[in-house]
């Protein structure tokens, strides 16, 4: 006889409770009863487990995060689109209306349309006045008519208040004045006939 029995007073250390999910897993059940009989089984452990007050121990070789970013979801360490971080550069910086003088060049076709950047283009944006030079004189005559239009679509597109006013001029002539001296004159005009 062992000194446990002999001493009734004296106590045998309790064995660990057995797991049910793993006296589940040994049972004669299958298919969806063992499934749900297992999911019930880790509930109820789950809930003994936050009934006792004990924190949970945190799981071997994993860590937790300090600022509490855990699990999947959506979170500012993952990797962002290159446009959004680039809004956001601009935004930070100050950076807006820069940006939207480069959009009135970098976007002139789309605000105006194939045909009339075919035959125009954007040469300077200066205290929200935009010059823009045309292929010939009659296109600088129906620019100028389409001011109007023109400045709502760049409005609409890159901002209000980017661009004011649009200058438009003809082609620039070819100039015949080379080097440090000038003769006053005519030019080359009889060589044209």
């Amino acid at each position: 006889m062992s000194a446990d029995e002999r001493d009734p007073g004296h106590a045998k250390p309790s064995e660990p409770a057995p797991d049910p999910v793993e006296a589940l897993r040994d049972s004669d059940l299958s298919g969806v009863d063992l499934a749900r009989a297992m999911l019930e089984a880790a509930q109820a452990k789950r809930a003994e487990r936050g009934a006792s007050g004990k924190p949970r121990a945190a799981r071997p070789g994993r860590r937790r995060s300090r600022r509490g970013y855990t699990g999947a979801g959506p979170d500012p360490r993952d990797p962002q689109p290159f446009g959004a971080v680039l809004a956001k550069l601009i935004k930070d910086r100050g950076w807006q209306k820069p940006a939207a003088e480069g959009a009135v060049f970098g976007a002139w076709e789309r605000v105006v349309g194939a045909e009339i950047a075919a035959k125009s283009r954007p040469t300077k944006l200066e205290d929200g006045e935009l010059t823009v030079e045309a292929v010939s004189t009659a296109w600088a005559t129906q620019l100028r008519l389409l001011a109007r239009k023109i400045l709502t679509q760049i409005s609409r597109e890159v901002g209000p208040n980017v661009v004011t006013r649009i200058r438009v001029h003809g082609p620039a002539a070819p100039s015949w004045r080379h080097g440090p001296r000038r003769v006053r004159g005519s030019g080359p005009g009889d060589t044209y006939g």
